[in-house]
């Protein structure tokens, strides 16, 4: 087997990316045989795997596919026996938010399975996915949910939350589970029109979710600064969050993991951001019928979140910020959707809404709320 075969190419947006890459690598594998004299040295070219970080890029992933098939019949004589697309879960929310994230996701496995049947060109999806559902809801406890959700990936990346916030056994069975599932469940094929709906659902959450999230820029670099670091990585520019320019001009926030904690750590968890007006909108839209076949774990889904909120906390930043006012009306369309309200239900959560209580207590005294911060990560067993 030779040292690189297949590489992971990332915040994919057009195929073109991907064929300027493997003329690259075509070339320097070209200039090595030459130089070594030897016309037999492998690889040639590489497998690609395109990861896909933004809604809408998602949504038009299939037509990456095709152009980047076309290329690669053209210069090897043959097709790719199969591809593996990687689906990210975390950027896009963070991009635009809870639900486009997830109707995205979905829509990128139908269109990907679409394009199996139509070539002839195997698929195996991978789903990069954190404990968290707003970063993809993957955890040793979630994983039928996961699995139905996006039914049809092959592949899942466990983050460290999944391996090291639950107690070893568990997570061995946990990853027996989905060694036995991944790939024998049957993708579901979305038709014309239900794309044309999910491309509607996304413009309506995306426009509600970054409308508040742009306002609160200052508020939110100003928490992040006490959310404990767990990875060091190289930032890259382009992205909303990774100093890309959406909306307005200049935004700049933290990566996923960091902005998830914010919220978390606050109890009020990202997924409701933008959600409630979402599904009010959607309602008036006629689209609310469609969201839920769609996306038919969307109650069960927002109830597991709501188990996280700190209704307190909410009424306090509302007088204090008045884009939170936003976020406060907009719990009110969920709860009236779901027709309970959300808030603690097991002994632990009420511990959690208690350390939620005092980050935000101690920030206002500005003193540092660290200790609550990780303290409430350790009772959902992860920190963003």
């Amino acid at each position: 087997t030779p040292p690189l075969f297949e590489v992971i190419h990332p915040m994919t947006t057009s195929a073109q990316e991907l064929i300027t890459l493997q003329r690259k690598f075509n070339e320097t594998a070209q200039f090595q045989q030459k130089i070594l004299e030897s016309k037999h040295l492998k690889p040639e070219h590489l497998d690609i795997i395109p990861l896909i970080e933004g809604t809408g890029t998602l949504l038009k992933s299939r037509k990456i596919l095709e152009k980047y098939v076309d290329f690669m019949t053209k210069m090897n004589g043959k097709r790719p026996r199969m591809i593996r697309p990687f689906i990210a879960r975390s950027d896009p929310a963070l991009d635009g938010g809870y639900i486009a994230a997830v109707l995205s996701a979905k829509a990128a496995l139908s269109e990907y399975f679409h394009f199996q049947k139509d070539t002839g060109i195997k698929v195996k999806p991978i789903i990069g996915a954190g404990s968290l559902r707003f970063r993809g809801g993957l955890s040793p406890q979630t994983i039928d949910e996961f699995i139905t959700t996006y039914p049809g990936v092959a592949t899942v990346t466990l983050q460290s939350s999944f391996r090291y916030d639950h107690p070893l056994d568990e997570v061995k069975k946990a990853v027996a589970k989905l060694n036995r599932r991944l790939g024998n469940v049957d993708p579901v094929l979305l038709t014309v029109k239900e794309m044309q709906q999910i491309a509607r659902l996304d413009a309506i959450f995306v426009k509600y979710y970054r409308k508040t999230i742009e306002g609160l820029e200052g508020f939110i670099n100003q928490m992040a600064r006490f959310i404990p670091p767990r990875r060091e990585r190289m930032q890259h520019t382009g992205h909303f969050g990774y100093s890309r320019q959406v909306g307005k001009a200049g935004l700049n926030l933290p990566r996923a993991i960091t902005f998830t904690a914010i919220f978390y750590s606050l109890g009020l968890p990202p997924e409701l951001i933008g959600t409630g007006r979402g599904l009010r909108a959607s309602r008036q839209a006629g689209l609310l019928g469609p969201l839920e076949k769609l996306y038919p774990e969307l109650r069960d889904a927002i109830l597991g979140v709501g188990r996280y909120f700190n209704r307190e906390n909410l009424e306090i930043l509302s007088r204090r910020f008045p884009l939170f006012k936003f976020v406060k009306t907009g719990v009110q369309y969920i709860e009236s959707y779901l027709g309970e309200k959300m808030g603690p239900r097991e002994p632990e959560d009420f511990i959690h809404r208690n350390y939620t209580s005092n980050v935000l207590q101690n920030w206002l005294r500005e003193r540092s709320p660290e200790e609550d911060i990780v303290k409430s990560a350790q009772i959902r067993r992860s920190l963003g």
